[in-house]
């Protein structure tokens, strides 16, 4: 294959695996970087028994050989950034000299997380469903352009009457909100030397390792359905978690892009608010199998995740919109020992097929979905190294995966487990 940034992201509403397969790509890429989103991603990764849990680094950074980028496109908030750090030191990860910050990165200070959960609880019933990290309170600072950006720390003066002004802005904009300004300055003079130690252009780093010749690998947060642009509006993150994000959130052209990876679990689930088609209960019978079996509770929040059966529709405008090359599809061990699965293969709507995903909510609260049903499998599948060790069953539910939404499944999820993974190689992606 040609040289390449290499792209993971997720395909449904978040927690679909993506940071197992990054976890086993990273050891071969020189460079792993972020590129949207802040502290409300979650990647659990376990190593040799312990438990790594990132939020703003790339997961990548476990690679010894590799550097960790945090792109511009990222809103970073310090305090927990530097305590992700000082956490990979203390389980002897050596980090110094491997991690760059966007010098244009955003930042989310402790008022921004304040207003995000003030927010949320005002919208009572009608709630989003943030991780209340201060993400979307952050962006709306970028946007509005009184935002304040990590390189603002070179120019101490500079810092101080930007962070003034838009706490500020903020206190007079929300009746309540108390902001210790001093207390915060003497915090972030205090940090500046050593986040400066990693703050550079990363425009500048990524592009000449590209033309080095060096292996990037971008690791996607969040996922399609929850994109700002995209996904189920309102109930969505604040970025783009699809693959334009990588473009203008690392500062690449599209032609550096090689292949991208979308991750999808082998049935459907969703934090938070908003429309979800093929949901199923989960408190009785499959709902409760697969939020059990699955283990569906979240890396960020702790919170228990909606579950039900894939939705291909769904999946299909995602592969419409970013181009995947091939399918990582996770978790396919937690089907096991169902005697039917059903797999979501239309919408309907006051007796017509949808062609595409509905922008109208009201809409897509709406669909009837379609669904072919497929006998099940009872056999453990946790020990299947190759496609052809599954059961028959598991074989053609994955078949009928790749014809509905016409991308190949190069990696099957059969358990827990980092090697839990059969993976048809990179021959295969090119054959299909």
């Amino acid at each position: 294959k040609a040289h390449g940034i290499d792209v993971v992201l997720g395909a449904q509403w978040g927690d679909e695996g993506k940071g197992k397969l990054v976890d086993m790509l990273s050891q071969e890429y020189d460079v792993c970087a972020r590129v949207a989103g802040g502290s409300n991603a979650g990647h659990t990764i376990v190593v040799d028994g312990i438990k790594y849990k990132f939020h703003l680094l790339p997961s990548g950074i476990l690679n010894p050989d590799a550097i960790g980028m945090i792109g511009n496109g990222v809103v970073v908030h310090l305090p927990s950034f530097l305590a992700e750090l000082d956490g990979l030191a203390d389980n002897g990860i050596k980090h110094k000299g491997r991690v760059f910050i966007s010098d244009r990165a955003h930042l989310v200070f402790d008022f921004h997380q304040d207003v995000d959960g003030t927010l949320e609880h005002r919208l009572g019933r009608h709630k989003i469903g943030t991780t209340k990290k201060g993400i979307g309170p952050a962006y709306a600072s970028k946007i509005s352009r009184n935002g304040v950006r990590v390189g603002d720390l070179r120019d101490w003066d500079y810092f101080e009457q930007r962070f003034r002004a838009l706490a500020e802005h903020h206190m007079n904009s929300y009746q309540g909100l108390e902001i210790d300004i001093e207390e915060q300055l003497k915090y972030y003079k205090s940090i500046a030397p050593r986040v400066l130690s990693m703050t550079c252009d990363t425009i500048e780093l990524t592009n000449k390792k590209y033309k080095e010749g060096k292996k990037i690998l971008v690791e996607g947060a969040n996922a399609t359905m929850l994109d700002i642009d995209f996904g189920t509006y309102p109930f969505v993150t604040s970025s783009n978690p699809s693959v334009g994000s990588v473009l203008t959130g690392l500062g690449v052209s599209p032609k550096k892009l090689r292949a991208i990876y979308g991750t999808v679990k082998a049935y459907c689930t969703r934090v938070g608010e908003g429309p979800f088609p093929t949901e199923l209960d989960t408190e009785v019978g499959i709902g409760q199998h697969l939020a059990v079996v699955g283990h569906e509770w979240g890396t960020t929040t702790g919170r228990a995740r909606r579950c039900g059966w894939l939705d291909l529709p769904q999946l299909k405008y995602s592969a419409t919109i970013n181009g995947f090359t091939s399918l990582n599809l996770t978790k396919i061990d937690v089907l096991t020992g169902l005697d039917t699965i059903k797999l979501g293969v239309a919408y309907k709507h006051k007796g017509h097929y949808l062609t595409t995903m509905p922008a109208s909510l009201a809409e897509l609260n709406d669909v009837e979905v379609e669904y072919e049903v497929m006998p099940g499998w009872k056999q453990d599948i946790t020990k299947c190294r190759t496609f052809e060790e599954l059961p028959e069953n598991c074989k053609q539910y994955i078949y009928r995966i790749e014809e509905i939404v016409g991308v190949p499944v190069r990696w099957i999820g059969v358990g827990p487990n980092r090697l839990d993974v059969i993976d048809r190689g990179e021959a295969f992606e090119d054959n299909e």
